[in-house]
């Protein structure tokens, strides 16, 4: 979504080396991304757009695992590579840009990609006579026609952006950013700040990631209380926001912000992310051995359960996004020719896999393959699939200028 930058004008250093483990880094999540999806249709209890009676409890692990950190992760490296991007454009330039880059995509893939998903789960699983595209698109999927008496929902009308709500979750905090950005800057006019003494650079360590990780999730499970995972409500009438997890996502985008300011991605001791890495391993390895039901967890509502799996949740996405970011620093710092072309072509993956994902799904419904079998087949294909379709998709002139 953004290059990583290299200097800003403001930052402690003026010019850095060009971080190519946070290119890979964003890879490896949005690669999860594809292999989460793929996992959708055999293990979780969520609603997805193909029904197999086909399902085994360590994919749900591994779903609920991958939900805690991943798309955090995304937000803080995104988050990370804001400042530079709107310190070199200006805020008129950056604005702009961000939304071309990510509105237009946005809007193009609400109004095809995923009413033709929509479309294909209304055929095959709803029940209903069968109807035209057209008019499912104008009647049922933007809900100008009248809400059928035994609507089987999830929601009416079937207008949704799928995939999509992390890009346009993005524009809106990139936007925001903007406004914070010039509001620092009016209060900074209006009282100028006494000079100070330099101080010696602070880096966070266990107790302020401690204190970030109890803050956060005392946060997250205020907000649980009334909105439980995995439900999604329009903001605005129009920003589609999962409440159960909004909170940690605008924490990462900020601590990205934060961290490219104050250079501590480059200062962040070694021992300190392996730590906890180790800690967001663990905690992985115990649900996996103990094959733990984190659906029972995750129902919202003051109680116990859901006050510990958002505890334990924030703990996963703490702990492996510091462990992540400081192994990618560590052991990730190249390019080859093939991570090169992923790394480019990331954001078209992320856009187009989803397609590739159900496509795929519906292929092996009726394989006879066990549910792990299945899965492993569909995501491998999936993750191939999705590089080299946005691969050859960004040799298109007006696609790579969007994408």
């Amino acid at each position: 979504m953004y290059s990583v930058a290299q200097a800003s004008p403001d930052s402690p250093a003026r010019t850095r080396p060009y971080l190519h483990y946070l290119d890979n880094l964003r890879v490896a999540m949005i690669l999860l991304v594809v292999v989460h999806h793929a996992a959708q249709a055999y293990g979780p209890p969520d609603w997805w757009y193909v029904q197999d009676d086909r399902s085994a409890g360590a994919l749900a692990t591994l779903s609920a695992v991958g939900g805690a950190f991943r798309m955090s992760l995304l937000f803080f490296v995104a988050g990370f590579l804001v400042p530079h991007a709107a310190d070199r454009r200006g805020a008129w330039g950056f604005a702009r840009g961000r939304l071309r880059r990510l509105g237009i995509p946005f809007l193009v893939g609400a109004a095809t990609i995923i009413p033709v998903l929509m479309y294909v789960y209304y055929s095959e699983y709803r029940g209903y006579p069968p109807i035209s595209f057209g008019r499912y698109y104008l009647d049922v999927f933007l809900g100008f026609g009248e809400e059928p008496a035994d609507w089987t929902g999830p929601i009416w009308p079937d207008l949704q952006f799928g995939h999509l709500w992390f890009i346009q979750n993005l524009l809106v905090m990139s936007l925001l950013y903007l406004v914070a950005r010039a509001l620092a800057r009016l209060a900074r006019r209006v009282r100028p700040r006494a000079e100070r003494p330099e101080r010696p650079a602070w880096t966070p360590g266990h107790r302020a990631l401690v204190a970030f990780t109890v803050v956060l999730a005392a946060v997250a499970f205020a907000i649980r209380i009334r909105y439980p995972l995995d439900e999604w409500v329009p903001v605005a009438e129009f920003i589609q926001a999962e409440p159960a997890r909004l909170a940690q996502y605008v924490a990462f985008f900020a601590a990205g912000i934060v961290a490219y300011r104050r250079d501590w991605l480059s200062r962040l001791p070694r021992r300190v992310g392996y730590v906890w890495l180790a800690a967001g391993l663990a905690v992985t390895a115990a649900l996996f051995v103990t094959g733990t039901d984190t659906s029972y967890f995750a129902t919202g509502g003051a109680s116990w359960a859901s006050a510990c799996w958002t505890l334990v949740e924030t703990v996963l996405c703490v702990g492996l996004s510091v462990g992540l970011l400081t192994l990618f620093r560590d052991v990730a710092t190249g390019h080859n020719r093939l991570s090169r072309a992923m790394a480019d072509s990331s954001y078209t993956i992320y856009i187009i896999h989803l397609p590739i994902v159900v496509a795929l799904q519906f292929a092996f419904v009726h394989t006879g393959l066990p549910a792990l079998a299945a899965f492993a087949v569909v995501s491998a294909l999936a993750v191939v699939a999705s590089i080299v379709a946005a691969v050859l998709s960004r040799r298109v002139p007006v696609l790579r200028a969007l994408l």
